[in-house]
């Protein structure tokens, strides 16, 4: 009789993949992810079914850690201007807590890995405006939210190209205070709108 699949040691290979691949970027091979799990190629096979099935899930895996980290930098403080919250969660997606996803989701993007996730740029797209809606809505600007993500996304390309670093910080603050200003003129067409009444 064979053994039976064991979810716990399932998911502690899936981890430690994972913070492989975010260190190294995805193998072309299982080798290197063996050799960071402390197990065979073989043992990852049987635990996952085939290598393609290993990377989607390493993938998948990266990406919930990804949705869980920016999310929450994404969230609403009730002590915070929203475009305070945006300044700080693009300084931490692009520092060395992001620069690993970003590398790893690059890479999907620019290679033919992304057959592992066929879908991968539209749900990278749409994964993000919820929580940018959300945001946004706090200061009475939801409708901002593709605009927002268009220019961060366009921002972390022109940042992977040049490595410019200070200047797309720079962009993004000039950005922030556009949309201070769209708020604010937003809330004084409100108001002016009330007072009409």
């Amino acid at each position: 009789m064979g053994r039976r699949p064991q979810p716990q040691i399932k998911e502690r290979l899936l981890d430690a993949c994972a913070d492989h691949a975010l260190a190294h970027g995805l193998p072309d091979r299982l080798e290197p992810l063996a050799t960071a799990t402390g197990t065979s190629a073989r043992m990852l096979i049987y635990h996952f079914g085939t290598r393609d099935a290993l990377l989607r899930a390493v993938l998948g895996r990266a990406r919930q850690r990804q949705l869980d980290t920016f999310g929450d930098l994404l969230r609403v403080r009730p002590d915070e201007p929203y475009t305070a919250t945006l300044e700080r969660a693009w300084t931490s997606i692009t520092g060395p807590d992001g620069q690993p996803y970003l590398r790893m989701f690059g890479q999907l993007r620019e290679s033919a890995e992304q057959q592992l996730w066929p879908n991968f740029r539209r749900t990278a797209t749409t994964d993000w405006l919820g929580p940018l809606e959300e945001g946004l809505r706090s200061i009475g600007r939801p409708d901002l939210a593709t605009l927002v993500l268009a220019v961060i996304r366009g921002l972390l390309m022109d940042l992977d190209a040049t490595g410019d670093t200070k200047r797309t910080d720079q962009a993004f603050r000039d950005f922030l205070g556009a949309v201070e200003n769209l708020s604010r003129d937003c809330r004084w067409s409100g108001d002016v709108g009330s007072s009409a009444e």
